[in-house]
């Protein structure tokens, strides 16, 4: 073999080596696709359900057709999949009074109220494009006015086969799981949004890994768990929503600020013990606690859970649970903890 033909042999092999990977990414990611859960409709696919909804609706008279066929001309071009879910609840509120109910309220501003229960959900009569749309269109408003739980509610058992924009469905489902810190429905609703990361929109692709990235580390009992549903019950609190999701939500942080004491409690008076008998502790004793002082040091974390006034806890059995806290934890946690407890003082004297 000739030495120039050794050389192209040699530079054959290489350009196969660099290209199979590339190849086999590629099959990997065709293989993703394929296998994807869901696919969302073209513009095409969502005008023939909207305008067959609309050929089969009684008594629509010209003005009404001349308003849908400019929503829905022969020539569709590409659309964001929001933008069709818009644009088929402009066409069902053209029809029907009680979805142009919902969708006005969908175009206002947060309110401090409970949602009302709107006719055209309830309606048996209602078509399901028509009610499975106007669920995600309302629970998609919810969710953006951080009415997490009520979101949940409006989105429970819709799936992406029923609504023309099934990215915003799963999007906005995994934002109400995220933000209530459901982990087992959270993170499988993230991982089906991701299924079809190339063909959703950027922006939900982004938000959802960043989801994911913080669900997974998340632990039970942990204070960032507690530090997060005390932001939950907050944002409930700012809603005038004191129901019994919410006390059962205060009652759920206050059980696990107690065992958290308790359990920081615990290692200190065993580190205790160890310095008393003579051994080396594994940490240092904390400051707050001075060698050699007469006083036990135990917190009495049972009164954080007072029924009449547990949100008045004195003065100094709250500092000496916040000094616990600060020993073990990064210090935003104890100011997390200091407004909460604020907060809950001020809403018991009102």
């Amino acid at each position: 073999m000739s030495k120039s033909h050794a050389t192209a042999r040699k530079l054959l092999c290489c350009l196969v080596a660099l290209a199979a990977p590339l190849a086999a990414s590629q099959l990997r990611a065709q293989d993703l696709t394929k296998r994807a859960s869901w696919t969302a409709p073209s513009a095409e696919e969502v005008r023939k359900e909207v305008l067959h909804w609309f050929n089969s609706q009684p008594e629509t008279d010209e003005v009404t057709k001349l308003k849908v066929e400019a929503l829905w001309p022969n020539a569709m071009g590409e659309m964001p999949s929001d933008e069709l879910l818009q644009q088929a609840a402009a066409t069902f509120a053209l029809v029907d009074p009680q979805a142009s109910e919902l969708v006005q309220f969908c175009r206002g501003q947060r309110s401090k109220f409970v949602p009302p229960d709107f006719a055209v959900l309830q309606n048996e009569e209602t078509s399901a494009i028509v009610r499975d749309n106007l669920r995600l269109l309302l629970g998609r408003w919810l969710s953006q006015q951080q009415l997490y739980d009520e979101s949940l509610e409006v989105l429970d058992g819709l799936e992406p086969a029923d609504v023309v924009d099934p990215a915003s469905l799963l999007f906005y489902q995994s934002i109400a799981y995220h933000r209530t810190l459901d982990k087992e429905q959270g993170l499988p609703a993230i991982s089906t949004l991701l299924e079809n990361e190339g063909n959703i929109p950027r922006r939900y692709a982004s938000v959802a890994k960043l989801m994911e990235a913080d669900l997974k580390p998340l632990e039970e009992d942990s204070l960032d768990e507690i530090a997060r549903l005390m932001d939950a019950i907050r944002i409930e609190l700012e809603h005038a929503r004191a129901g019994t999701r919410v006390r059962q939500r205060q009652k759920e942080v206050i059980a696990k600020l107690e065992k958290l004491i308790d359990e920081l409690e615990k290692k200190r008076q065993q580190q205790q013990s160890q310095a008393s008998s003579g051994g080396a502790p594994s940490q240092p004793a904390p400051d707050s606690v001075p060698a050699g002082g007469r006083g036990t040091g135990d917190v009495p974390p049972k009164k954080l859970g007072s029924e009449a006034d547990w949100g008045n806890l004195p003065p100094k059995e709250r500092e000496e649970a916040l000094q616990q806290i600060s020993k073990e934890f990064p210090s935003h946690f104890r100011e997390v903890i200091e407004e909460y407890f604020r907060k809950l003082a001020r809403d018991e004297d009102n």
